[in-house]
């Protein structure tokens, strides 16, 4: 990357920065009171897509430098790659404007990954991989923004992992993205923390995940033979596949559906263990910075490709220790006692009274008169309930005559 990538970094941190004040600003400002609160809902939805900013900063830096020549060697994949990234940042606004099915995503995503692997000029059988990878880590990456500053942290680092990779591959042309998308992180970041004013969205985290899992693929297809891209890449989206792997496991196990979106990823298990919302988005990025850092050193040849095995074991050992965190409701069992008693009732052969019944036998309360029309004895007098000496109320009725 030359003089003109990291210039452009420093432009995609200064629009990112610039837009989510003007988008912050916007969203606190009071409204029309349309919702109890005093604030109007587009309020909300400035908030939620708090995440164009990124996209905006980050697109026009890399344009930009592609527009002055920076990038000459991977212009096409370079822009293949911004392209597919633009395409479903689109459709995340929209979504983030009017929630649509989550199913409804992945043809959109199937052809943004497939627009970036024609560009690359890869062939057939690697295309067919980088969409299937690209598909699923924009969805992994998606996944975690659930909480206050996650997905920005954790995009944070593996995009810093992908700049030293490309950096170090010999690959400078392909380091200008990431570097652009940690610049536009870091600026967002600083409205993204806890308590956060402005949220990614379905636009930014689709926009991050899309543009990571791009840079990845075309990383390992641009990597020089000696080296263990095959290896080294894919375990800098550990975090982000050990989520959806959570994720899925644990509504497998519980017999619940793969898509709905409930409280079940990791950031909710460790609120639940009493850790705190900047304390999750700190301690998985210092989860992603383990992978990340040894992935980054395994591709530089200075260790081994076994030595990665020790953060992946880690890795499945947090993930099978974080199923043990109850993360759904127990289903109540325990029946009304009216049903309970109308079914004994049942069983047994014995009438139910109703409470009207019930009334009339019990009479009217102390101190009150009875009512016109109400039950009365032989002598005119109204029933009254059985004293508690467990006399009857005949006998009562004929004291009093």
């Amino acid at each position: 990357m030359n003089v003109l990538g990291i210039i452009a970094s420093g432009v995609a941190a200064l629009i990112t920065v610039a837009l989510a004040k003007v988008v912050r600003r916007a969203a606190l400002r009071p409204h029309a009171p349309d919702e109890p609160g005093g604030r109007a809902p587009r309020a909300a939805a400035l908030r939620r897509t708090g995440g164009a900013t990124v996209v905006l900063g980050v697109g026009t830096a890399v344009g930009g430098a592609l527009w002055f020549g920076a990038v000459d060697d991977s212009a096409g994949s370079v822009a293949g790659a911004l392209a597919g990234a633009a395409i479903v940042a689109a459709l995340g606004l929209v979504h983030d404007l009017k929630p649509f099915r989550a199913a409804l995503r992945l043809p959109v995503q199937t052809a943004a990954a497939v627009l970036v692997v024609c560009l690359a000029g890869l062939s057939p059988a690697a295309g067919v991989l980088a969409v299937l990878w690209i598909v699923l880590l924009t969805n992994a990456f998606a996944l975690l923004d659930h909480a206050d500053g996650l997905l920005t942290t954790v995009g944070l680092v593996t995009a810093a992992g992908l700049l030293a990779c490309a950096a170090v591959g010999g690959s400078p042309a392909l380091a200008l993205l990431p570097a652009a998308l940690v610049a536009g992180l870091a600026g967002f970041l600083l409205h993204n923390w806890h308590p956060a004013r402005l949220r990614l969205g379905a636009s930014g985290a689709q926009f991050t995940g899309f543009a990571l899992a791009a840079s990845g693929a075309l990383i390992q297809t641009a990597a020089p033979s000696g080296r263990a891209a095959w290896a080294a890449l894919p375990v800098l989206a550990t975090v982000a596949l050990a989520d959806t792997a959570l994720v899925l496991v644990s509504r497998r196990r519980a017999a619940r559906s793969l898509l709905c979106d409930t409280d079940d990823h990791i950031a909710h298990r460790l609120r639940r263990v009493r850790v705190t919302v900047p304390g999750t988005a700190v301690l998985l990025g210092l989860w992603a910075a383990v992978p990340v850092t040894t992935a980054t050193l395994v591709y530089a040849e200075l260790l081994h490709p076994a030595l990665l095995l020790p953060p992946l074991a880690g890795t499945a050992a947090a993930v099978f220790a974080l199923l043990r965190i109850p993360a759904y409701a127990p289903l109540r069992t325990a029946r009304p006692r009216i049903a309970a008693r109308r079914t004994t009732a049942t069983s047994t052969g014995a009438a139910i009274p109703s409470a009207a019944s019930a009334r009339r036998v019990a009479g009217p309360a102390p101190g009150k008169r009875a009512p016109a029309g109400a039950a009365r004895t032989a002598g005119g007098h109204p029933t009254v309930p059985p004293p508690p000496t467990g006399r009857s109320a005949a006998a009562v009725a004929a004291e009093r005559s």
